[in-house]
């Protein structure tokens, strides 16, 4: 067995521990459906849930007993993160010598390709 944080970095879910087992303390990863410390023990067929800027669902299919590469580390779990369809964007065309845009201007368009 393993410890959830140490699997989390392993599998380059997380770049540094250091954020696994910050993710862990503040609440935004879960094993089993319940609120995960950074230490829990975890076991092959665990369901592991990162709940934070994006969201991400997966199980555990293997642990490893040290670094690996990145295409062995996807390997390592299955992703079952459902699909979320985006509703197309439309493109802001700003007329010709309209000159600057006005802070309110530059905002709409900063909301606008962040997709808020």
């Amino acid at each position: 067995m393993s410890r959830l944080d140490n699997w989390l970095k392993l599998v380059c879910l997380f770049k540094h521990r250091s954020d696994a087992t910050e993710a862990c303390g503040s609440g935004h990863v879960r094993l089993n459906g319940a609120r995960a410390k950074a230490a829990s023990k975890i076991r092959e067929g665990d369901l592991v849930e990162i709940v934070g800027e994006r969201y991400r669902r997966v199980v555990i299919l293997a642990i490893p007993e040290r670094s690996v590469s990145k295409d062995v580390a996807r390997t390592l779990y299955q992703d079952e993160t459902p699909v979320i369809e985006q509703p197309p964007r439309v493109a802001q065309v700003r007329e010709r010598g309209m000159g600057r845009p006005t802070k309110k201007d530059r905002r709409e368009l900063e909301h606008f390709w962040k997709g808020k």
